[in-house]
Parts: C-alpha cells; sequence; structure tokens
C-alpha cells in the first residue's frame, strides 16, 4: 500500500465519503448547533425578567465592541457548523435514495417516522427563518428597529422584538418554524444518539421529545405573550 493511501487526509476523506462519516459530521455539527439554540433560548428569556432592561443588558454586552472579535469567530464557527450539517444532510439524503429508490412500506413509528420525512423540507424553512429572523430583529430590513438613545450600538431590543411580535403574520411564522425545530430536534437527537448504538433505548427517544418540546415551548412563548398582552 502507498504511503498516499495510508495518509490522515486520505483516511478521514474515505471515512467521510461512508454513510457513517456524514452521520457523524451531522451529529457533530449537531451538537454544536444545539448548544447555540439552547443559548439563544436562555438568552431571549430574559424578556420575562422582573427588570425590563434586563435582556437590553445582555444585548448591550454582546455589542459590546470588547467583544466584537469573540461575537464574529463565534458566528463564523456557527456558519460553518450549518454549512457542514446542510452539506452532509442533503449528500446521506441523495446516498440513501440512490441505496434504495423504493422506501419502505410499513413505518412502525409513526411519530418518528413522521419526524423523518419532515426533515427534508423542515431544514430548509428554518433555514430560511434564521434568514429572515436576521433581517427584522438584526439589521431592520423587515420593521425599523428602535435604538436607546438614538445609539446603534446600544439597539432596545424588547421594544423590538415586542414591536415585531404585535405582528400576527411575523409571530405565526416565528411559531410555525418554532415547531418545525421542535420536529426537527427530535428526530436529530433521536438519530444522533441511535447512530451511537442507542438502538433500543426508549429513554433515550423520550428525552429527546421533551427536550425539543421544551425548546419549542420556550421560543413560542414569547410571541404568545406579546399577541395575549403579557409582554407590553
Amino acid at each position: 500500500m502507498s504511503a498516499i493511501a495510508t495518509t490522515p487526509l486520505h483516511r478521514a476523506v474515505g471515512f467521510y465519503a461512508a454513510p457513517v462519516g456524514k452521520k457523524a459530521v451531522m451529529a457533530v455539527t449537531g451538537v454544536i448547533l444545539v448548544a447555540y439554540v439552547i443559548g439563544h433560548l436562555l438568552g431571549n428569556l430574559q424578556i420575562f425578567a422582573a427588570d425590563p432592561d434586563q435582556i437590553n443588558r445582555y444585548a448591550a454586552f454582546l455589542h459590546n465592541p470588547a467583544n466584537a472579535a469573540a461575537l464574529w469567530a463565534v458566528r463564523a464557527f456557527l456558519v460553518a457548523a450549518v454549512v457542514l450539517h446542510i452539506i452532509a444532510a442533503v449528500q446521506l439524503w441523495l446516498q440513501n435514495r440512490a441505496a434504495r429508490p423504493v422506501g419502505y412500506y410499513k413505518k412502525d413509528d409513526v411519530p418518528t417516522a413522521y419526524a423523518a420525512r419532515t426533515m427534508v423540507w423542515s431544514g430548509p424553512i428554518i433555514a430560511a427563518f434564521v434568514v429572515f429572523h436576521i433581517l427584522h430583529l438584526t439589521t431592520g430590513s423587515v420593521l425599523p428597529l428602535t435604538d436607546i438613545n438614538g445609539n446603534p450600538n446600544t439597539p432596545d431590543v424588547r421594544a423590538n422584538i415586542i414591536a415585531g411580535f404585535q405582528n400576527p403574520a411575523i409571530a405565526g411564522f416565528y411559531i410555525f418554524a418554532m415547531i418545525l425545530l421542535c420536529m426537527h430536534l427530535y428526530h436529530g437527537l433521536w438519530s444522533m444518539f441511535q447512530s451511537v448504538g442507542f438502538v433500543r433505548a426508549t429513554r433515550i427517544k423520550t428525552a429527546a421529545a421533551v427536550a425539543a418540546i421544551l425548546i419549542a415551548i420556550g421560543f413560542c412563548s414569547i410571541p404568545v405573550c406579546v399577541l395575549i398582552g403579557v409582554l407590553r
């Protein structure tokens, strides 16, 4: 065997070429993205703090010029994770489709099977929502954003969130996207554990479902509370 065939790069490429390699990439990037989603949720839930300015102080900390380099490094890391996750998912889907052009007739686990089928289109819709969310609350392309004392480095995040979700169309799209995210996370978390051998672990499947539902409830609670007047 030649030296070229045994280099670490060659072995890595060979590993990724197999379905298990793509599943590994999806699992690792999925963990990164789930961690970000949880962190983002905890930040958003600060809108319910007793001090109305709490979420604005949190946003000001993130947008502090002293933290700009770290913030952009995290953003670049997340974008790389998203790109790798999408590429691996598409390639794995195409590989599975080529290997089994006719799907199974009967699905024993209906909820899991339904979540799996939605992965094909829930992912792109969630990606579209992320773009819309950035245009809405970061760039102000959807609705004009309010700044504190007219300083663009200190956005009034609380006011901007409430003003946006007072629009039923924006709130509805957000809730719809979070429901899809719940389904996407459920199947993604379960598939990740299944890939590493927890095939019969019912508790793992239940935990994945509970985690996904709690995350969706957390995100959806904000537009719902705005629409019913709890947040104003």
